[in-house]
């Protein structure tokens, strides 16, 4: 993906912060589920179970907040765009706060996958989930 740009950087402006997070959403869960099967190789059932615990506003907003000291400017400020965003709703079981940071790490997220820029996407990712949080909770044995 590294040099595969999708968008110019010129021309991302035209896509609105929920774009990005739409798309954002989607990149992240891949990620979480590419390092489920990799590091806990269990049947599909428990990975789905176990992504769902990564993958939600609660644990995305956690990540986030382990990202902000580590943004550049323009990362922050795309991230800053996200959260601030004015969404129709809030889901039913998530609070408003965590809502907005994981919808600005999933603008983040959107952003950087469509300028190519998979290495940072994977900097980011492991620095959020890079200290073991997705096996402390699956355990790190294969069967």
């Amino acid at each position: 993906m590294d040099n595969n740009k999708i968008v110019n950087k010129n021309d991302i402006s035209n896509y609105s912060p929920m774009a990005m997070a739409f798309l954002g959403d989607a990149v992240y869960g891949l990620l979480v589920r590419e390092k489920l099967v990799l590091e806990c190789n269990r049947p599909a059932g428990v990975l789905h179970t176990l992504s769902i615990k990564q993958v939600n506003a609660a644990a995305q907003a956690k990540g986030a907040k382990k990202l902000l000291s580590v943004l550049t400017q323009e990362e922050s400020d795309v991230f800053k765009r996200g959260r601030n965003t004015h969404t129709k709703h809030t889901p039913k079981n998530q609070s408003e706060g965590d809502y907005h940071y994981a919808t600005g790490l999933e603008t983040l997220f959107g952003y950087l996958y469509l300028l190519g820029e998979e290495k940072r996407l994977r900097e980011l990712f492991e620095i959020i989930n890079g200290d073991g949080v997705l096996n402390s909770e699956t355990g790190s044995d294969k069967d």
